[in-house]
């Protein structure tokens, strides 16, 4: 499970297609809709939100608008709970983590969109975040070695 820090403005088409899936299984999980992945490191910023819910949907929301801004068609109706949730912190080496690590997918994946981003070094975050200086995350498992290509297989 990978829900993206970065804007979804940089995700190529299978990354936005996989974001919108695997958010919306978060959405599942913090309802306790479903009995997998309850401990996945990835929801635990949305859990210490003090809205979960809602932060999920506030989201889920981007996503499916950047998606529409696209011509795409995501279902918004999957998209139970919304509010007006404060800023999660994430953090500017988490930031360059996960950029390091969308851009070998994309360098793989979808050369052109690679090409398009080539020239961000520190990408724009997803609007549900607020940056603040510091390391990746201690729930981060994705491990990128000095060459940016990561081993995860989100």
């Amino acid at each position: 499970m990978r829900i993206w820090s970065v804007h979804p403005r940089y995700l190529d088409r299978q990354g936005l297609t996989a974001c919108w899936r695997e958010a919306l299984l978060a959405q599942a999980v913090l309802e306790g809709a479903t009995r997998g992945y309850t401990r996945h490191p990835q929801l635990e910023r949305f859990r210490e939100s003090g809205r979960p819910l809602e932060a999920i949907g506030d989201y889920l929301a981007v996503v499916a608008a950047e998606a529409a801004s696209r011509g795409y068609r995501f279902d918004d109706a999957k998209v139970h709970r919304r509010g007006a949730t404060a800023p999660i912190e994430v953090t500017t080496g988490q930031l360059d983590l996960e950029w390091r690590h969308l851009r070998a997918k994309l360098a793989a994946r979808s050369p052109e969109v690679a090409e398009r981003w080539s020239a961000v070094v520190l990408p724009d975050q997803h609007p549900l975040f607020a940056v603040v200086d510091g390391p990746a995350a201690s729930w981060e498992r994705a491990v990128l070695p000095p060459g940016g290509a990561t081993d995860a297989q989100d």
